[in-house]
């Protein structure tokens, strides 16, 4: 089975569209450090909450260097995490989504996806029919996406 850890803004995302499911259809189990947990904690209060200990296909796991977390200084607590615990597990896959985390994984020499990856897997492997309405629902629900990018994201999936 894959090794996979997730930040907190594809979760977030992939709740919001309430497809959190995708995750478990494409990978089985993901893994997600502690702060990561916390930060999804921290929004109990919105209406597309929900808690991630409920869910039997993630797995929460405490970081064991909690030192290298101090390291990332630009990062937050779950993007320094979850790079941590991805180079700590071997993980196959990192999903995250911000810039400078993305910098820091891939040079940490892990493998990179992040939300708008997940859905474009999600319709080629048939899991969801159409990627257009759900990326504007990200954009309704105030996750930025370029035009260009949207654009090329239709383009590349046919989705014109």
């Amino acid at each position: 089975m894959l090794k996979i850890v997730s930040n907190t803004t594809p979760i977030i995302s992939l709740l919001k569209l309430g497809k959190l499911h995708i995750l478990k259809k494409l990978y089985t189990q993901i893994h997600i450090p502690y702060a990561v947990y916390l930060e999804i904690e921290a929004g109990k209060n919105k209406i597309f909450y929900q808690d991630l200990k409920k869910f039997d296909w993630i797995t929460i796991i405490q970081v064991q260097d909690e030192q290298a977390v101090k390291y990332f200084l630009d990062l937050d607590a779950g993007e320094a995490e979850a790079i941590v615990l991805a180079s700590e597990i071997h993980a196959d896959l990192i999903i995250i989504d911000e810039k400078l985390g993305r910098f820091h994984a891939k040079h940490a020499d892990l493998n990179v996806t992040g939300t708008i990856g997940i859905l474009i897997k999600a319709k080629t492997q048939g899991i969801i029919d159409e990627l257009k309405p759900l990326l504007l629902e990200l954009i309704n629900k105030e996750v930025w996406i370029s035009e260009k990018l949207l654009n090329e994201i239709l383009r590349k999936v046919g989705e014109e």
